[in-house]
């Protein structure tokens, strides 16, 4: 503040007061200001009393030229601030003056914050509040850092399009999800998806037209209490905060920050048509490269893992080495080797021999040759069984990795004859994607 207030305090109090009524006023879409109190006066030094007088001298229709002049010779900035914001709170943005917003921006810069003050009056011009060219004062002002040179594109793309797949899998590859993760086939279909996620998104932005956008639409506060926080009332909190009636001031934000947050999904359409200006020249080189990657050329041969084996495929076929391969392994894990087996042989021998000397003993010798023969023989069919089913799997599973190999290299033409309808829409996304950045934010 650019003077002592404490020198005239009841002074400093009235002017404060008629300030934040006034406010409100126009806030709450008032046309005409509402008359100052008797005890209404001058602040020696102090910039926002003669500020207060040349605003209602020009929501009257008179001459603002003298108390202009005052404000300006105590703070200037603050003074062209305090009426830009509230012409355009009052919805009449276009009575500024040209030079009042360069004065109340002051310079951007990627080295420093944005200030609560400049990002207010980014917002107010871009819902329109000082008409088209007040958007063109702030485009000038994006244009001018050159924001492209210092960025990293891949932010700008997570802006636009957050939470992509892991893999996308193409209809030719619908029965062979894993071969969608395979590099050579997944980066142009993942090319392709992200091409067509990023024109969707640009449509969306520049397709939204801003009804509510003009200088004749008052930038109102709805909840009309102070704000702490910097979001959509922020036009209003700063003036609140000129005129010494707000809260504390919330945190600042790069202008990269304020940018990426504007992009994203959910942000105010008119906000993101002037982000999406500042991001086109990297989504222009971002969209070549996609299209150029959408166009690879599949490969004619692949090795794809199939039931855990490496199965090489070829046009006309699966590689006869690695499906043999893969065959032979299933083999040898398939089947458990089992010893010889030497309990039911010594039940058996056993089994003989007592039989034999049942003849020249008792029948209880006999009775037990006969359940050692039963139970050798019992352990024998088991065993049978076990090898039985070894066998039924192995062949199982060398059918089954037969049908898929044979499946994978007709998904694999499958999928090459998908790339040319891939390739083309491709190249349809990136045209109308460059067409739609360069459109520009007064499109939509």
């Amino acid at each position: 503040m650019s003077t002592d207030l404490t020198a005239s305090p009841q002074a400093a109090t009235e002017v404060h007061r008629y300030a934040e009524a006034l406010l409100a006023h126009l806030a709450a879409g008032g046309t005409a200001p509402p008359a100052a109190p008797i005890t209404f006066r001058d602040v020696p030094g102090y910039w926002l009393p003669p500020a207060i007088e040349a605003l209602v001298a020009i929501l009257s229709g008179d001459d603002s030229l003298e108390p202009l002049s005052r404000a300006a010779g105590r703070d200037q900035q603050r003074t062209a601030l305090f009426l830009c914001l509230t012409l355009a709170v009052s919805g009449q943005g276009s009575r500024i003056h040209a030079s009042w917003l360069g004065t109340a921006f002051g310079e951007l810069s990627l080295d420093r914050p944005v200030t609560h003050g400049q990002r207010s009056l980014w917002l107010a011009a871009a819902r329109g509040a000082y008409g088209p060219a007040g958007k063109i004062f702030v485009l000038r002002k994006l244009d001018a850092l050159a924001v492209q040179e210092h960025a990293d594109p891949e932010q700008w793309v997570q802006a636009l399009i957050p939470g992509e797949p892991a893999v996308v899998v193409p209809p030719s590859l619908a029965d062979f999800p894993e071969m969608a993760e395979i590099p050579e086939l997944a980066r142009p279909a993942m090319a392709a998806d992200r091409l067509a996620r990023l024109r969707g998104r640009c449509a969306e932005i520049t397709s939204i037209r801003q009804t509510t956008g003009d200088a004749r639409t008052p930038l109102d506060n709805a909840s009309g209490v102070p704000a702490a926080s910097w979001a959509e009332d922020e036009p209003l909190a700063v003036l609140r905060s000129l005129i010494g009636a707000g809260g504390p001031a919330g945190p600042m934000a790069s202008l990269v920050s304020y940018l990426l947050d504007d992009l994203r999904p959910g942000a105010d359409p008119r906000l993101a048509a002037i982000a999406l200006h500042v991001a086109a020249p990297i989504l222009r080189v971002v969209a070549e490269e996609l299209e150029t990657d959408s166009r690879l050329e599949p490969p004619e041969t692949l090795t794809v893992p199939i039931l855990g084996h490496r199965i090489h495929l070829r046009p006309e076929g699966p590689d006869t080495a690695s499906l043999t391969a893969a065959e032979q392994s299933i083999l040898t894990e398939g089947v458990v080797p089992r010893p010889r087996p030497w309990a039911a042989i010594l039940l058996l021998v056993a089994g003989v021999a007592c039989l034999a000397g049942a003849v020249l003993t008792t029948v209880l010798l006999a009775a037990a040759g006969v359940a050692m023969i039963g139970l050798a023989g019992w352990q024998l069919w088991q065993r049978r069984k076990l090898v039985d089913a070894d066998a039924r799997y192995v062949a199982g599973q060398v059918s089954e990795l037969r049908e898929l190999a044979e499946g994978a290299v007709w998904a694999l033409h499958a999928y090459a004859r998908e790339s040319d309808a891939r390739a083309k829409q491709a190249t349809e996304d990136a045209t109308e994607l460059v067409r739609l950045v360069r459109r520009g934010p007064r499109a939509a």
